[in-house]
């Protein structure tokens, strides 16, 4: 997979640019182009795999200059035929960077986060339909029904969101991702307590109910597979959309059954569907960073890059206590 990247900088470092590409193995190919008496565009076309690396090395050499500006751009195709792999020098073979693995550049992330923590009307519409058929497909056994509701439920982009959030130790995109979670996790919330007040909620006849009020070893599995995959998607560009369904069938009928379960009068029950909500929520979040980590995906300066791992230990302490005090309470709520 290649990227194109295209960059104006001033006309009179057109130089050092063009010096500073030739000796670097990552660019297949680079060409300039004059966009005004002051500035220069120039083209590169680069491995998505590496793009991360000529990117800092782009920015942190011509980024503090006036009329900076650097753009991307997937390539569909390229005549004559690049290889999808560069080889790697020998110095670099030695130094193992494993790290330059991902196909998405930690800019392109950052902006698809921001894109999909937004809480508008159509995110919070999208909640409360998914909510209903979600509700009405749990009272009836339906699965069918239940993925139905996962299809239209947007809740992989606010959980990707706060995970790349503590990665980056970026306070902004973690209030937005924070601001949508709460919201959507609210409205659907209050959307099953309405249904549970007026349709019939009987626990003892309703498997798919039941099964929201237990957690196994499986159930923590799932949310770990969907919270690593959703970060997965983003970090290679695969398409999000099953990714998405599999985030919210960890979260979303477990939290209508808690809802339902509470407007219908069973109080104990809710609780333990609203603890095992959280304990999905947690492990999504918990692997998103992880796999965010292993991925390679950090701030672009060192001072930055110091804070967000000390940030990332303290937020993984945290989740994994939480985890372990709630696994168990629900474990001893349920065999008392």
């Amino acid at each position: 997979m290649l990227r194109l990247i295209e960059m104006l900088i001033p006309e009179e470092k057109k130089t050092d640019a063009e010096n500073l590409l030739e000796d670097d193995s990552k660019v297949f190919d680079f060409w300039f182009g004059k966009v005004s008496e002051k500035k220069v565009q120039i083209k590169l076309l680069v491995d998505a795999e590496k793009n991360q690396t000529v990117i800092d090395k782009l920015e942190d050499n011509f980024g503090s200059y006036e009329g900076f500006r650097l753009l991307m751009f997937d390539v569909q195709a390229s005549l004559p035929i690049q290889e999808s792999e560069i080889e790697e020098s020998e110095e670099e073979k030695k130094k193992g960077d494993w790290k330059e693995t991902k196909g998405v550049s930690r800019e392109e992330l950052y902006n698809s986060a921001i894109d999909d923590v937004k809480l508008s009307s159509v995110y919070l519409l999208l909640i409360g339909l998914s909510a209903i058929v979600a509700s009405i497909g749990v009272l009836r056994g339906d699965v069918a029904v239940i993925i139905g509701a996962m299809v239209i439920a947007p809740m992989l982009g606010p959980s990707v969101g706060l995970s790349l959030a503590t990665t980056l130790a970026d306070f902004r995109l973690a209030k937005r991702a924070l601001k949508a979670s709460l919201f959507g996790i609210a409205l659907g919330f209050l959307i099953a307590v309405v249904l549970g007040l007026f349709l019939t909620t009987d626990p003892t006849t309703s498997t798919e109910i039941m099964a929201r009020t237990n957690v196994g070893y499986g159930d923590v599995a799932l949310a770990l597979a969907a919270g690593s995959a959703g970060a997965l998607a983003y970090t290679r560009g695969i398409s999000a959309t099953l990714i998405g369904v599999m985030v919210a069938i960890a979260l979303v009928p477990t939290l209508v059954a808690s809802g339902l379960l509470l407007g219908s009068g069973h109080y104990s029950l809710s609780f333990l569907a609203m603890m095992l909500f959280f304990i999905n929520l947690i492990c999504i979040n918990l692997s998103g960073v992880l796999t965010f980590i292993v991925q390679g995906i950090e701030p672009s300066t060192w001072w930055e890059a110091k804070k967000a791992k000390r940030l990332n230990r303290d937020a993984l302490i945290i989740w994994l206590a939480l985890l372990g005090v709630l696994i168990a309470v629900i474990y001893y709520m349920g065999i008392s």
